[in-house]
């Protein structure tokens, strides 16, 4: 199945091709064959790797994790939180947007969920799963893409220096035990859930505390306004 192979941006093909090569991942892909046999799943499969393909592994300065892919039809487009031009904001990505207007003093409209170009700058948007069975929550998880994106996360932690964590939720903040946090940053906060956001998500100011450690190593600080 094509959508499963290793066609993946280069760099992140140098360090995950072990991975790619390991019998969990063939594993992997006959799931997914079977999955998609049967059931409409998403993102689409030239979007699974989406994430990888549009931040190279040697441009990553900030990560942020999800769990799963949207599960509604048009929502999923392989970057956590994001979703394409044109699609209804997600309620949690509505409240990253109001906190990013709090932290940083703008008026972004909630009414672009796209993320593609916080991923151009150097956002990693990683989903634990990358894909998904349409209308179920979780129904790819523990099928092998929790090894697979952990791999990532300790290849940045081992190969990179100086990234920005950005873990939100106990999920997110359960992958801290890959971060050796004397290379990089980590920085954490309950969801962005409705259920959440008001425990301590709503005024983290992760958004310019991410910057402010950019800037403070001479990197280039995230444009968070570019959304949409």
């Amino acid at each position: 199945m094509t959508s499963v192979n290793p066609k993946i941006e280069p760099s992140w093909l140098e360090v995950l091709r072990p991975q790619f090569e390991a019998p969990y991942f063939a594993q992997l892909k006959e799931f997914l064959i079977a999955e998609r046999q049967q059931y409409v799943c998403y993102p689409k499969g030239s979007d699974i790797f989406a994430a990888f393909d549009r931040t190279p592994f040697d441009k990553v300065k900030v990560v942020i994790l999800g769990q799963d892919p949207y599960h509604e039809p048009g929502q999923a487009n392989g970057l956590c939180f994001s979703v394409p031009q044109g699609v209804q904001v997600p309620p949690s990505l509505m409240n990253i947007i109001k906190e990013i207007n709090h932290d940083l003093g703008l008026r972004l409209p909630l009414t672009n969920g796209d993320l593609t170009r916080w991923a151009e700058q150097g956002v990693l948007l990683l989903n634990s799963t990358l894909t998904v069975r349409a209308h179920q929550a979780g129904s790819h998880q523990h099928h092998g893409w929790e090894e697979f994106t952990d791999a990532a996360i300790q290849a940045l932690n081992q190969y990179r220096q100086g990234i920005v964590f950005l873990l939100w939720g106990n999920f997110a903040i359960s992958k801290a035990q890959f971060i050796d946090r004397t290379k990089h940053h980590v920085l954490t906060a309950p969801h962005p859930s409705p259920l959440s956001a008001h425990r301590g998500f709503f005024n983290c100011r992760h958004f310019s505390k991410c910057n402010n450690i950019l800037i403070s190593e001479g990197q280039v600080p995230i444009h968070w306004d570019e959304i949409g």
